[in-house]
């Protein structure tokens, strides 16, 4: 394809909104605008990506270093849209929303009886748990939600040290809402001082946590009140039983037993449906340099960048096409700068846009029967003849 058909137009600065180097690069090299637009060259990689992955070793072809479990596959990025946690030791990756963790009881004790205390102005478990001298994870903590499909209300217990995975949630029961002061009332709870004890119309929701964690103080759902001593089942049965919890960083692997390490991420792929413009963007974070990209045979939009340089005597031009058309007969996918640019405009725009292997054809070496050939990684450029050119190609590729 000629560079003019494909509309490409590079940047010599980097955009003032490029997040990472990978974004700032497919800027700069025409693949996208500086709004996520995918241009017509971004349109090319975007189509070899799709051939690509019908391949079993697509990952390997790219070369991308990349996380993955049984349906997704991530790409370690610090500007990623997703958390993910991970344990170095066997390998478990999850997003963070509905990781699991590996659960302890705080303390194994033998329930007690329920006991109603004064606490004032202990309307948060932080509040509580300073006003009774007690940790977080002795305490109860009561969220309240409205289902959506059905307006049914939602009492939620996790234990106090503990967040609520509202991913976890609505993959249990559904989309929610958080419940209304007119509907908190209506079941006969009190916000700040709720428990699921005494409830009426209510699907109670426990974290698996909360039955292995006996005695914890909860709302006695009167202001100003909180109960000792609550253990479930003993002081009220849940409709249901599951892991609702948010893990985080530290926690113990729900495998091993390990430390769980966090990490923002791109996803990649999620349930075998590939997200191309992720995976453009993660190979431009992991395949550059300080002249612009270096994408792998497989990944990059063109096998070969072919360029002529404007002579005096030859008509390097006319040269330059005789090859490009022997070049794509052979199979070999070319973007031809066919412009009439200064050699330096055509040799950054090549080290820009990252073709694996760059041919010039020059005047000079014209003369001798020769062009010069120059993969992008090596260092130094190669004169061959031009009798050798698809013979050169095979070998590279």
């Amino acid at each position: 394809m000629k560079y003019q058909e494909l509309h490409i137009q590079t940047q010599r600065e980097f955009p003032n909104n490029a997040r990472t180097q990978g974004f700032g690069w497919l800027v700069r090299a025409g693949y996208v605008t500086r709004d996520n637009e995918i241009l017509p060259l971004g349109a090319q990689m975007m189509s070899k990506l799709r051939e690509l992955s019908r391949e079993i070793p697509f990952f390997f072809h790219l070369e991308l270093p990349f996380i993955d479990n049984a349906s997704e596959t991530f790409f370690a990025s610090a500007t990623g849209s997703d958390e993910i946690l991970y344990c170095e030791n066997c390998g478990y990756v999850a997003r963070r929303e509905i990781s699991w963790m590996k659960k302890d009881p705080y303390s194994e004790e033998v329930p007690l009886p329920l006991k109603k205390v004064e606490t004032p102005e202990s309307h948060t478990i932080e509040a509580l748990a300073a006003f009774l001298k007690v940790p977080k994870e002795k305490t109860a903590k009561a969220l309240m939600y409205t289902r959506l499909s059905d307006n049914q209300f939602v009492f939620i217990v996790v234990r106090g040290d503990m967040q609520l995975s509202e991913t976890k949630l609505k993959n249990l029961i559904g989309d929610v809402r958080p419940a209304t002061a007119d509907e908190i009332a209506a079941s006969g709870a009190v916000a700040g001082y709720a428990s699921p004890i005494g409830l009426r119309n209510a699907l109670i929701i426990v974290d698996d946590l909360v039955p292995q964690s006996p005695n914890l103080v909860a709302g006695a759902n009167e202001a100003g009140y909180h109960l000792l001593n609550t253990n479930c089942p003993r002081d009220y049965v849940p409709e249901m039983t599951e892991d609702i919890v948010l893990a985080k960083e530290g926690d113990p692997c729900f495998m091993c037993g390990e430390a769980l390490s966090i990490q923002r991420a791109e996803v990649l792929v999620k349930d075998d449906v590939f997200n191309f413009e992720n995976i453009l963007l993660a190979l431009a974070e992991t395949h550059h340099d300080d002249k612009g990209l270096i994408f792998p045979k497989y990944a990059a939009p063109f096998d070969v960048y072919l360029m002529h340089i404007a002579g005096k005597e030859l008509d390097t031009h006319a040269k330059a096409v005789e090859i490009y058309n022997e070049l794509t007969s052979a199979g070999f996918s070319v973007l031809f700068d066919d412009r009439d640019e200064r050699a330096g405009v055509k040799f950054n725009d090549a080290d820009l846009i990252g073709c694996p292997v760059r041919i010039t054809v020059g005047e000079k070496n014209l003369k001798n029967g020769m062009v010069e050939l120059k993969p992008r990684k090596a260092d130094q450029n190669m004169l061959i003849s031009q009798t050798d050119i698809i013979a050169n190609l095979r070998e590279i590729h």
